[in-house]
């Protein structure tokens, strides 16, 4: 089942959303540190039933974060608000697991006319000793460093997390059921904190801290089913919860899929018909395309049908990297947040013009402005950054990146080949974003070898 990706504004913050599905509303609000991607595949399940619209919230994924460097479970619950007005969503049911239920029990709270019904995947009862541990150990500083210390840290914290829970109590108590070492799994919520980078510890932290009261026994409210399967973390916490009103229910269910299926049915008998049409953004969003050898989702910026040239990144790199003031741009296929090609990417010129020209088209630009072609060997500019169990490949790319602000190529380091460059290009910040846009980039070697087969 096809899922599109949208952004519209609300107020001054760009918001990313995923949608799928067809039928009845159900907003879906995802955990921290992660974003709409972790309910990829519950989307495509669950839009058999219903229309699933995930956003991003804010600072994680691709949406904006926040103003406030201090913003409360508060100000995330008047932000999801903002962004159903902004959808054009009068009410809904909705899903969230873990934070993603304590943001929408608080914003139940505050708004309880935009919600037909709440269901809650784990909801954190926590002791004041596991608060106190959160708000001293939890959520420590995630700033890159010059060479790329701070990916040697969080490859080991997200690995672990799964190992111990709390990540940083390592006492044999705090050993987890879940354990595992894949390099891929890791690498999914890596790339999400590397879109984060230290905004994580505002919407994180926001929930951690976030009182958590339910309403009295009779309190009037909309109906609420949490669940937790035996696996959770959170399964034990069904027992802490307090008397909770007659509308509510909170069990404990064996698997996610009898968490699943008690859920749909819960969010099916309570859920509201979708607007003719969910807000988006007019400068920036999606292209679905279909040409020879590419068929899917290019990711655009710029005001489109506006005559304006159309700019293409460098191998390795994207489109956040480009003025888009005065151009349009895309993200290549197998780049930034654009799909892979349907095959190997292409190494001939043609082959990438034709998908170049079929977006010139789409955004109605006025003629295509290529990068110039890098210097060296594609093969040894574009190394395999393939996940591996230690996380060797996050620090590789850091090092490209550094080396190529001082060499070209940057695997020549020595005086022949020395660029000029002023200090500011090494600020670890500059450095942040070009390494997550070549992490990013599983076709550079391809449109590297296209560049140069002029």
């Amino acid at each position: 089942m096809e899922i599109t990706r949208h952004f519209v504004d609300v107020g001054s913050r760009r918001v990313h959303y995923r949608r799928c599905g067809a039928g009845p509303v159900v907003l879906m609000v995802h955990q921290s540190p992660r974003s709409s991607t972790e309910y990829e595949a519950l989307m495509r399940t669950w839009g058999a039933n219903f229309t699933c619209i995930a956003p991003d919230t804010p600072g994680f994924g691709q949406s904006d974060p926040l103003p406030e460097a201090d913003a409360t479970i508060d100000d995330f619950s008047d932000a999801l608000v903002d962004l159903l007005d902004a959808l054009g969503l009068e009410k809904v049911a909705a899903y969230g697991f873990h934070s993603g239920g304590t943001i929408l029990v608080n914003t139940l709270k505050r708004a309880p006319q935009r919600f037909t019904a709440l269901a809650i995947g784990g909801y954190a009862i926590w002791t004041e000793e596991e608060s106190k541990a959160f708000s001293e150990s939890y959520l420590p500083p995630f700033q890159p460093s010059g060479y790329g210390e701070h990916l040697t840290w969080l490859w080991n914290r997200i690995l672990e997390q799964t190992w111990f829970f709390p990540w940083f109590d390592t006492r044999k108590e705090a050993r987890i059921g879940v354990a595992h070492a894949d390099p891929v799994r890791v690498d999914a919520v890596i790339r999400e904190m590397l879109d984060s980078g230290d905004a994580y510890r505002v919407g994180y932290g926001a929930v951690l801290r976030a009182p958590r009261e339910v309403p009295g026994p009779s309190d009037e409210t909309r109906p609420v089913l949490i669940l937790a399967y035996a696996a959770d973390v959170l399964y034990e916490h069904i027992d802490r919860l307090p008397a909770l009103p007659a509308q509510w229910e909170a069990r404990k269910v064996a698997t996610p899929a009898d968490q699943q299926d008690q859920h749909i049915a819960h969010l099916g008998a309570h859920a509201c018909p979708p607007p003719a049409q969910l807000g988006e953004c007019a400068d920036e969003g999606f292209l679905t395309l279909t040409c020879e050898g590419f068929s899917g989702r290019l990711h655009w910026r710029g005001l489109r049908d506006a005559g304006k040239p159309l700019a293409i990144h460098a191998p390795g790199s994207s489109l956040e990297l480009l003025d888009t003031t005065s151009a349009c741009a895309i993200d290549l296929p197998g780049h930034g947040l654009s799909d892979d090609w349907s095959g190997p990417a292409p190494t001939d010129l043609a082959s990438w013009m034709a998908v170049l020209e079929a977006a010139q088209q789409a955004l109605g630009c006025s003629e295509i402005v290529l990068p110039p072609a890098p210097l060296g060997d594609p093969e040894a500019l574009f190394p395999d950054l393939t996940p591996d169990r230690f996380g060797a490949y996050l620090t590789r790319a850091w090092s490209i990146v550094r080396a190529g602000k001082m060499f070209a190529p940057w695997y020549e380091a020595n005086p022949a080949n020395a660029i000029d460059f002023v200090p500011e290009a090494l600020d670890p910040q500059t450095l942040r974003i070009e390494h997550r846009a070549l992490l990013r980039s599983r076709a550079a070697k391809a449109w590297a070898s296209a560049c140069q087969n002029v």
